[in-house]
């Protein structure tokens, strides 16, 4: 069985991943999210006030749940972000793909709102690294994760 080992920025230590309702709707609606990625984990930690903790977890990928995965940017991976974050929910338990850094999350919004046309954001997100995040949405998906530990993180900027 293949064992992944995922991070979590924070402002506290997550022994217990949970599915927390946000203020927004996110890339792939409510969800807890995490990364394969340490350094964009510690991006998300420091981002409030310039330190955070990583929280690291065993992840064992199960079969029987219902998994979509965006290997990269799509049309289809673009249509589920502006859907997600419209508020419509999905049925999937992991969803795994690229993540709309800043940059990308303001194009996409300028496509969701009509500012601009679908060829002008792949005009623009060509030229933008998507980061990478897997997001948990049903009680069943969190068993996937084991906790192994929590680490303080500082903004060295």
């Amino acid at each position: 069985m293949k064992k992944i080992i995922l991070y979590h920025g924070s402002r506290e230590c997550v022994e217990f991943p949970e599915i927390r309702l946000a203020k927004y709707n996110k890339d792939f609606y409510y969800g807890f999210y995490c990364t394969v990625l340490q350094e964009q984990a510690k991006r998300w930690a420091v981002r409030h006030s310039g330190k955070g903790i990583i929280n690291e977890y065993l992840y064992v990928p199960d079969e029987s749940l219902k998994i979509l995965t965006f290997p990269e940017m799509t049309e289809e991976w673009l249509d589920f972000i502006v859907s997600c974050r419209n508020g419509n929910p999905h049925s999937y338990d992991i969803v795994e793909g690229p993540m709309a850094n800043d940059t990308i999350f303001n194009y996409i919004q300028n496509f969701a709102d009509g500012k601009i046309s679908r060829t002008a954001f792949w005009e623009l997100a060509k030229f933008k690294k998507p980061t990478h995040q897997i997001s948990f949405h049903t009680a069943k998906a969190l068993t996937t994760l084991k906790y192994v530990k929590s680490y303080e993180v500082y903004d060295e900027e």
